[in-house]
């Protein structure tokens, strides 16, 4: 399945529990010896009794995530699919997902929790200033920090296509500052109503959509009184509406697609190092 191009393989264990290794989730996010996607989803039966199902993330590296949007979308679509109804709460790391779809069926909405600024919340090494983080990279520099569930650092830019992301990404990515490491933005405004953004994920590089970055970028935005509180966020796969709600809820607006369905021989994959599983 995927969510503007930011896309994922997913592994139904509600019926019967799955075990993998780190090993096994990155041959399976391998492009060239697996399947190949930005993250490997696992469902699971829900530990909390309002919730549909669990949704655990993992990165293609092996490590795990505690917030996709993109996914949400996804995995919401297949819940409200087997059941018929028009919305769904998926359990996640980060908590409860609501989500609901839209008239017209093509788009869901999901409220991705509340966003969270506090140098604690993200997390950060050290107690600053989250609206001007005390760090600079060549062009990318007086970044905004924002947690949806996990890190973001979000860097405006006169234009996004300029930014050397493969390089910047994986440097900031690792700064000292974000001891979990962080998500890294960077971001063109177009308008008060419309945002250009670009993202290095962490765990996964740089990816077509992040459906957490587009709601950290438009809360970003919006405390720098850059745009208003509903915006467009463009990202390299497409277009998300992001809500900044007035109790503190980021609320997101996408489409999904499911690519194809079928089996695979965990047996037969091998690992990036060549190791079997």
């Amino acid at each position: 399945m995927h969510g503007l191009g930011n896309d994922f393989v997913v592994l139904d264990a509600r019926k019967h529990p799955l075990v993998l290794c780190e090993h096994q989730f990155r041959a399976i996010a391998d492009r060239r010896r697996g399947i190949g996607c930005d993250q490997v989803i696992v469902l699971e039966s829900a530990r909390h009794p309002d919730a549909d199902l669990f949704m655990r993330i993992r990165n293609p590296d092996g490590s795990e995530a505690s917030a996709c949007g993109n996914a949400t979308r996804c995995i919401a679509a297949r819940v409200m699919g087997e059941t018929g109804r028009a919305h769904a709460v998926i359990e996640t790391v980060a908590g409860l997902l609501m989500a609901e779809r839209e008239p017209g069926g093509e788009e869901i909405s999901v409220d991705m929790g509340e966003a969270r600024l506090d140098s604690s919340d993200i997390p950060l090494a050290e107690a600053c200033n989250t609206l001007h983080l005390p760090i600079a990279l060549g062009p990318l520099q007086d970044g905004v920090a924002v947690s949806m569930g996990n890190p973001h650092a979000v860097f405006f830019v006169p234009d996004v296509m300029t930014i050397d992301l493969p390089s910047l990404g994986p440097q900031l990515e690792h700064h000292s500052l974000f001891p979990a490491r962080a998500n890294i933005e960077v971001v063109q405004v177009i308008d008060r109503r419309r945002l250009r953004m670009r993202v290095w994920e962490r765990g996964a590089g740089i990816t077509q959509a992040c459906g957490s970055g587009a709601c950290a970028v438009l809360v970003a935005a919006v405390r720098r009184n850059l745009t208003d509180r509903t915006a467009d966020v463009v990202l390299d796969g497409g277009r998300l509406i992001i809500d900044w709600l007035d109790n503190g809820h980021v609320r997101m607006t996408g489409a999904w697609a499911q690519s194809f369905s079928g089996e695979i021989d965990l047996a037969r994959l091998s690992d990036r190092e060549g190791d079997h599983v």
